[in-house]
């Protein structure tokens, strides 16, 4: 027997009642004999007089037709007890001395359900011949189901389910099976069992309600039941169907509630309805895989009353036709993949609709004002959608019942509507994530004083709360327990003291000045602060929030000590990084944090030594100390007591002395950035234990090692960074298992490594290569809390183009090799070639020999390549001209000799990327190829003729020549003559780029653009980049945000595809890496 979920715990008492309802009670004198039994059985019978609710109260004084729990009906002239419910009667034991029960030879209707008897079903049972309803589920019988049952040929519903899941024994059908328990129950309407789904249930074709639901069948559904005439009810949920379930099951005309809801493999199509199709009442497909467009004829469906397709695979429109279902009340079409307008129907038709959900889908156009008119609407949910334009008036404001309204993270824009703070029922209030604009009054709320959500963050919007400074006011305000008002041009704190239900308030990313005011450090059910990214500088009063489990201050102008919080044992994340702290960690730290998984003081002043307390936070997932100028040396119980540590950040200190080689076998570290310190010594051997680490950045310090072969068993690695150190030897490693198959960043730059490289490493390094297409362009990050919006961003500092640069976001799909300025020497393996993926490839200042290879022209992503300061001998390979990516090459200074490649990207490198080969001619240099040592242009034979001029090609380019220097000269040296020209061409762009997608800024408009209108779109750049960025790889528009935009730096004009863009307009999310960084995000 399998599994049922809880929900029937809930449901059994109804079904109780409804069974119960089938036998109509009459009041009457009880008959002594079956009194007697009774009193019987209440004496045999083992229970618990505190939690029973009818046993306890049975005694003789009362005549027993009117005990709790007890029928009595007319049978034969004659009062009889017919109905006897013991369910939830916490009874334990057998029915071993229970032979009254038995005797009660008129019962109808018997409920034994959810007890604990913990024995088998007696077979006795078959002596109740008169019997109709039977339910023993989850009544703590087990074993085999007896062929008694199967004599009841009087049943008309049988529950024999089992919530196992509870660790309630469960009951099996071996002997008889489900064909020989049903083959005499021909009366049968209801059955509810624990599967399996038999074929012989298809004898039953008098079955009207079937609840398997909470099964774990993992088998398609049978389409015989479609031939179940009289079918009602339909309950599958939970049960781990799989294939694709029949259509017909869906048209049989007496249906009325089919639910499949949570059953995440079973694939379907909702099917076309007849006319007139009044039997279904209830579709319930929630967290299934049907998929296809949704027909047109649901609109026949008259009698529904509720639709739930949640979290399914339909695309498509929604069928304007919905607006004949007038019976409907409960719309869900959430989380698929819908699009088009929300239909314009007169959504006021819907005289009974109280709940719509038509959250994470790509609807757009605009919001149909009708919707927002329906009388009976309670619940308005359209958030993650493409909506744009304005939000609508409420024409009934006065009169709505609605509580819940959930607009956000779509493109709506205007003013927020006023009728929206006139909707005094309003619950839930969520506009977040779009583009309103103008101004909205915080007192404005006051008329909402059910509001328990607010969230008006990241939009144009300005709250204003300087009409609620006056403290008296504050009791006005409804009692918050979420608000939200995130970069919403705040200057000043509001007033809302007097808050005993507010659990987070986020106002991050404002321009709030001055001290954390008294009444938010007062206010004790606070669980979740947010005030970064303000000027705050102090808080008002000692931090004493009892409740407070995250607090998140960093990109403040807090400086002096670290506040100590008093909230220690609810307290899992703190985030005082980028502010201006310069005291040092306090010895004792780690008392205020026994529980902190996340604490970061990054980017501060701090100094001193890291206080070896800071173990004893044995929770720790995250520490993140880098960025300061800590002085002594790394903690060795931070290797060895803290076994959650996933994430270890010092970099940028001033720590000193070995790595301590004290990692655990339980080591769970992630990301470990020691990089710019003064570390020396060796890389620790027991950093193998560490099997699940992706980023090791231990770049800048004096480590003096060889290789770190011992994680040649880590499959897990994404990340190695061991630059400027003094590593040396080969990289070569013995029995190399081919496991780094993730490596995606290698920087070996600036080191003392030598001999040639192995190609058959190199080889195995596949996430260099491409892949199917179908890679996800996510970030390295981690997250301690999984399903909220709070993650530690790894990054780190690349080499591209021949700058230094942090990448404060690591894309997962981004790959680089650098292994500059080592002693490398040989021929660079052609398996280099097989990292077709690469971005970056740098083998510069080595001692590299023979030709370059030409299969790098398969490296098809590379955008920057630099082999400069070798010995490289040979023709530059002309494969490299397809690189189409390709921006950056290097090869000065080696013995490369011929003629430079033309062609595609190869046009626009300058002559500093040859210089220092002798051997080289061709443009860009100035010297010219002789004839004997030009390459033949491909595709062309020799000839005899090829020596001679050819005064056709060579008339014509004079006269052009002539021609265009008679254009060309008077826009050099005449400023006028340069302007028309410019006026000419701007016109011409004007008209042509915006057909092609492009934006055009003409030389007039740039000159217009002010410094202080520069510092504000580069700021507002920069305030993108705090955006989370998982999008497909058409979405991302681009590798490098700096290659959307070409710029004529003479002219100093600039032309903008607006469709290439690396930022998705999305909720920002907390991290605790620099989101103002000015770096490129890759």
């Amino acid at each position: 027997m399998k599994p049922q979920q809880l929900a029937w715990v809930l449901l059994m008492p109804l079904l109780s009642i409804l069974v119960a309802s089938h036998v109509a009670p009459v009041s009457g004198q009880c008959p002594g004999d079956q009194q007697s039994l009774l009193l019987q059985l209440k004496q045999s019978l083992n229970f618990s007089r505190s939690f029973s609710g009818n046993l306890a109260g049975w005694n003789s004084s009362i005549d027993c037709c009117n005990w709790l729990g007890i029928t009595c009906d007319l049978v034969g002239g004659l009062v009889r007890v017919v109905g006897l419910n013991l369910s939830n009667e916490s009874i334990t034991g057998g029915l071993e001395n229970s032979i009254a029960l038995f005797s009660l030879q008129h019962l109808q209707v018997l409920d034994l359900s959810f007890n604990s008897f913990n024995t088998t079903i007696p077979t006795a049972v078959s002596n109740l011949t008169n019997l109709r309803h039977l339910n023993l589920s989850s009544a703590g019988f087990y074993g085999q189901i007896p062929s008694a049952v199967s004599q009841m040929s009087s049943l008309v519903s049988l529950d024999l389910s089992t919530l196992s899941f509870l660790g309630l024994p469960s009951l099996k059908l071996e002997n008889p099976n489900l064909a020989g328990l049903v083959q005499n129950l021909k009366r049968l309407t209801d059955l509810r069992l624990d599967g399996p789904i038999d074929f012989s249930l298809s004898d039953l074709e008098s079955l009207s309600v079937v609840r398997l639901d909470n099964n774990n069948f993992s088998d398609p559904f049978p389409d015989f039941f479609a031939d179940f005439r009289n079918l009602t009810i339909l309950r599958l949920t939970s049960c781990g169907l799989v294939g694709k379930f029949p259509a017909k099951i869906l048209q049989i005309p007496s249906l009325e509630i089919l639910d499949l809801s949570n059953n995440k493999l079973l694939e379907g199509e909702i099917p076309d309805f007849p006319q007139n199709h009044y039997s279904m009442q209830t579709l319930l497909l929630t967290d299934t895989n049907f998929s296809g467009k949704l027909p047109s004829s649901l609109g026949n469906l008259g009698n529904l009353s509720r639709i739930e397709l949640s979290r399914c695979n339909f695309s498509g429109t929604i069928p304007r036709s919905l607006e004949n279902l007038a019976q409907l009340n409960y719309l869900d079409f959430s989380s698929n993949n819908l699009i088009g307008p929300i239909p314009s129907a007169q959504w006021g038709s819907f005289q009974k609709l109280e709940y719509v959900d038509l959250r994470h889908n790509s609807f757009n156009g605009s919001i149909p004002p009708s919707l927002f008119s329906i009388p009976t609407l309670q619940k308005i949910q359209l958030s993650f959608n493409q909506l744009k334009g304005p939000a609508p008036e409420f024409s009934n404001a006065s009169s709505s019942i609605l509580d819940t309204l959930d607009l956000s993270s779509n493109h709506l824009e205007g003013p927020v509507p006023r009728s929206i703070f006139e909707v005094r029922t309003l619950k839930v209030l969520v506009l977040s994530s779009n583009r309103f604009n103008g101004t909205v009054q915080l007192n404005w709320i006051q008329a909402l004083q059910n509001l328990t959500t607010l969230d008006l963050s990241y939009n144009n919007l300005t709250v204003d709360a300087s009409g609620n400074n006056n403290s008296t006011l504050s009791s006005i305000y409804p009692q918050f327990g979420i608000l939200n008002l995130a970069s919403s041009n705040l200057s000043q704190f509001p007033e809302l003291g007097n808050q005993s239900r507010l659990t987070r308030l986020d106002l991050s990313g404002n321009n709030i000045n001055g001290v954390v005011p008294r009444w938010i450090l007062e206010t004790t059910t606070i669980y979740h602060l947010n005030l970064s990214h303000n000027n705050l500088v102090d808080f008002q009063v000692p931090i004493s929030l009892p409740n407070l489990g995250v607090l998140d201050m960093h990109h403040n102008k807090l400086e002096g000590e670290i506040p100590i919080i008093q909230s220690s044992f609810s307290m899992i994340y703190v985030d005082y990084s980028n502010n201006f702290f310069n005291s040092s960690i306090p010895v004792d730290i780690s008392n205020y944090l026994p529980y902190a998984l996340f604490f970061s003081l990054s980017n501060n002043r701090l100094s001193g030594a890291i206080p070896a307390s800071i173990c004893n936070a044995s929770y720790l997932q995250v520490l993140d100390l880098s960025n300061n100028t800590l002085t002594g040396t790394i903690p060795s119980c931070l290797m060895e007591n803290i076994g959650t540590l996933a994430v270890l950040n010092l970099r940028g200190n001033k720590v000193h002395g070995s790595i301590p080689d004290t990692f655990q076998a339980s080591c769970s570290l992630q990301t470990l950035d020691l990089s710019l310190n003064q570390l020396n010594g060796r890389v620790p051997k027991s950093l193998s234990n560490c099997t699940a680490l992706e980023v090791l950045d231990l770049g800048n310090n004096m480590i003096d090692d060889v290789f770190p072969c011992l994680l040649k068993n880590n499959s897990s690695l994404r990340v190695l960074i061991l630059r400027n150190n003094l590593f040396h030897g080969s990289t070569g490693c013995p029995h190399l298992p081919g496991t780094w198959q993730k490596l995606q960043i290698v920087d070996l730059a600036f080191n003392n490594f030598s001999g040639p490289l192995n190609g058959q490493c190199l080889a195995t390094w596949q996430a260099m290569m491409v892949g199917d297409g179908n890679e996800t362009h996510n970030h390295l990050k981690y997250e301690p809390f999984k399903l909220t919006q709070l993650y530690y961003q790894d990054s780190i500092t690349v080499t591209s183009k021949g700058l230094e640069m942090e990448l404060v976001k690591v894309l997962t799909v981004f790959t680089s090799v650098d292994f500059s300025s080592n002693n490398f020497d040989g021929p660079i393996p052609a398996a280099v070639g097989q990292l077709n993926a690469l971005y970056i490839l740098n083998f510069s200042h080595n001692g590299f020999t023979g030709q370059i290879p030409a299969v790098f022209g398969n490296i098809s992503q590379l955008e920057s390549l630099d082999l400069s300061d070798n010995k490289l001998s040979g023709e530059i390979p002309q494969e490299l001209t397809e690189l189409t990516f390709l921006s950056f090459v290097n090869l000065s200074n080696n013995n490369l000799l011929g003629k430079i490649p033309t062609g595609r990207q190869f046009l626009t490198f300058d002559n500093t990327s040859y210089q220092g080969n002798p051997g080289l001619c061709g443009s860009p240099l100035m010297k010219s190829c002789s004839d004997s040592n030009t390459p033949p242009p491909s595709g062309r034979k020799q000839g005899s003729g090829q020596q001679s001029l050819d005064w056709e090609f060579i008339i014509p380019g004079i006269g052009f020549g002539a021609a265009a220097a008679t254009v060309m000269a008077p826009l050099i040296f005449s400023k006028k003559a340069t302007r028309w020209c410019d006026d000419h061409i701007d016109r011409i762009l004007m008209v042509l780029l915006p057909l092609c997608g492009f934006r055009y800024y003409t030389s007039n408009d740039w000159r217009r653009v002010q410094p202080e209108d520069m510092t504000e779109e580069y700021n507002t750049d920069l305030d993108d980049d705090d955006e989370e960025e998982e999008e497909s790889y058409d979405e991302f528009g681009g590798r490098y945000c700096v290659y959307c935009t070409k710029l004529d730096m003479t002219r100093k004009m600039a032309i903008h595809d607006p469709k290439c863009s690396c930022h998705h307009l999305s909720r920002p999310v907390s991290t605790f890496s620099s989101p103002f960084s000015s770096t490129t995000t890759l």
